[in-house]
């Protein structure tokens, strides 16, 4: 995978107090650790903001951002997605992953066939997933991320080795649910 693609790392959820401080959700395993790899970038990637942590409240990092000095510039920053070069991260730890790297890659199953590519990556609570399907023909499925469903993720080979669960692919008959 290219090494100059960005990871998403936070989102500022709210200024806080008048002082031009914010509250950010932060996606890294430390939250705190959002203000550890330099100036990270907007979607674009062309303003830069250099993250200053400050501490914790309501579960979000309060920061100081550079340049920001007031409610009403910070309050133009809500909902802004902050972003750092993949290639500033450390290496992941053996057998896990960044999202970044995932998406991409060759879905193949156990048995050879081709089901496309991991489009995205998701985690809406109750484990991740991985959105597996082919772009051009708008088809794609769920697939729970477990060692069960996707016994192989080869970055390099740029390929993840699928196993969906019995029934999952199976089409819906009308009346049956």
């Amino acid at each position: 995978m290219s090494a100059d693609r960005r990871v998403l790392l936070g989102v500022v959820v709210a200024p806080h107090g008048v002082r031009g401080e914010v509250r950010i959700q932060s996606f890294c395993e430390d939250p705190a650790d959002i203000g550890s790899y330099g100036a990270l970038t907007d979607e674009s990637g062309r303003r830069g903001f250099t993250i200053h942590p400050l501490g914790e409240v309501r579960g979000n990092v309060l920061a100081r951002i550079d340049g920001v000095a007031d409610r009403d510039a910070a309050e133009k920053l809500r909902g802004l997605r902050l972003y750092v070069a993949r290639a500033a991260l450390p290496p992941a730890a053996e057998g896990e992953w960044y999202h970044v790297d995932l998406i991409g890659l060759r879905a193949v199953g156990v048995d050879g066939k081709e089901y496309g590519k991991v489009l995205a990556v998701e985690d809406f609570g109750a484990g991740t997933l991985l959105e597996v399907g082919d772009k051009a023909g708008g088809r794609s499925f769920l697939l729970p991320f477990s060692d069960q469903a996707v016994p192989t993720v080869d970055i390099a080979g740029g390929v993840v080795t699928i196993d969906p669960p019995v029934g999952l692919l199976e089409p819906v008959r009308k009346g049956e649910r």
